[in-house]
This record gives C-alpha cells, structure tokens and sequence, in this order.
C-alpha cells in the first residue's frame, strides 16, 4: 500500500508569503496534486538551503509531508528558475499573469492535470525566450480556458448556433462565444469582435503552439484580443485580475 503521508511532487511556486519567524508559506501548482499550501520551515533564515529554490515561478522537485494541518517542504531542488522572468519587469508581469489566472481557476487539491502543468511550465518558457509575449500569453488563455471547461464558442454563432463566417461579428461573455451580426442586433452587453481577431483566436484553440507562432496579427487586433479576453475573464471570475493593471503600468 502507497504511503501518502510524504510524496514527492514536480511544481511550480505560484506564490509565497512570511509565516512566523522564519517560515515561508507557499502556493504551489504541482502536477500531482494540483494546487496546494505547503509550509517551507526556516525558510528565511540566511542559512536555509531551501530559499533559493522557493521563488515565485521557479519549477522544482519537491518532498512533501502531510503535518495536521498543512503540508511540510523537506526537499527542494530546481529544475528550472527561470531567473530572465525577474529580471524583466515586463516578463514578471507576464509570468505573474499567468500564475494568477491559474490561481484564480484552481482549487486546493483538486487533483493533478498534467496537461495544464505542462502549459504552465511551457508558457514560462516562452515568456523568458521570446521577445514579445502577445502570442504566449493569448495561446495560454485559450489551452486554460480548455482545460477548465470554459471553451469560447467561436465556430457556431453561440445564440443561435449557424455556422460563423469570414465578416465581423460580435462577442458575448454571457453565451460564451461568437454572435452572429443577425443575433448581434437584438442582443444586449455584446463587444464587437473583427473578423482578423476571431480568425486568431480560432487558430490559437486548434492549433500547436508551433503552428499559433506564425501568426502575425495587426497591432490593432493583439489590442482587441487583450481586451476581449480580460472581459471574458473578469465576467467568468466575477473580479478584476490584479496583474494586468501592473503590466499596463510598467508599458506606460
């Protein structure tokens, strides 16, 4: 019989806060459990071996321990610190948005999703690599949405169901998708969306990132699709994120 009282888990540091006198309490995302609270002990203590490897964003391996009421850390070692992403204050904007947004849609041990794992640490990689974001975050947004079963709608006019064509349309995050510009006229609370936009979008949720990467969308359409897609978060969450507003801060 598995012995569950201590598991080793691969994760990614979502974010930490001061516990006590030395401590450090964590939000991991890890593969096998999903999102979890862990106590690091001694943590901010100048001799810790185990601070270095508990920055937020930093993937790891690590060993934890069921105490009563939280998890213990024992080990932890990197596998990928990601250091650019704290360099950069538009790359830890970025990499903050990121982890918020799973934050926001995950639960406490909810159980593991390897493939939303996976993204997270994909997406933080781009993140530090690429000279422009746009696209990894926007393809992110759409794979999450995926995978916690809020998939916009943007093949079928989401009302009334025909097929969606080459022409603007409009967007409605109540439906969760597409409206065509017949539904569109009689319709409340819907955001215009153009055809270039919608045609990204698509291409984002069918396609690998390495086919999404050769998008080349207008200035004008990276813009809509932002604000487009903070509204549909902010009506499915019910709050206002807090990162984008320091993202527009440090572009301004």
């Amino acid at each position: 019989m598995t012995d569950f009282r201590s598991f080793r888990a691969a994760a990614v540091v979502v974010r930490h806060s001061d516990w006590g006198e030395a401590d450090r309490l964590l939000t991991l995302y890890t593969r096998e459990q999903g999102m979890v609270r862990a106590l690091a002990k001694g943590a901010r203590k100048i001799t810790s071996r185990k601070a270095g490897h508990l920055q937020p964003f930093t993937y790891i391996t690590v060993q934890l321990a069921r105490g009563r009421d939280l998890l213990i850390v024992t080990q932890a070692e990197t596998i990928n610190a990601f250091l650019p992403l704290h360099d950069d204050l538009t790359k830890t904007g970025y990499a903050a948005y990121v982890v918020e947004l799973l934050y926001r849609f995950s639960y406490e041990e909810e159980g593991g999703n390897p493939t939303l794992f996976r993204l997270l640490v994909e997406t933080l990689d781009r993140i530090e690599k690429e000279e422009n974001a746009w696209l990894a975050i926007r393809y992110y947004e759409m794979r999450l949405l995926d995978s916690v079963g809020f998939r916009p709608q943007l093949f079928e006019c989401a009302n009334c169901g025909r097929e969606i064509l080459a022409e603007d349309q409009y967007f409605s995050f109540t439906a969760g998708g597409a409206i065509c510009p017949r539904c569109g006229q009689g319709l409340p609370n819907l955001m215009k969306i153009s055809v270039e936009t919608l045609k990204y979008l698509r291409h984002f949720q069918r396609s690998s990132y390495k086919d999404a990467s050769r998008a080349h969308p207008s200035p004008e359409s990276q813009k809509e699709a932002e604000v487009l897609m903070q509204g549909y978060f902010t009506y499915l969450l019910e709050r206002e994120l807090n990162t984008p507003g320091f993202i527009k801060r440090v572009r301004s």
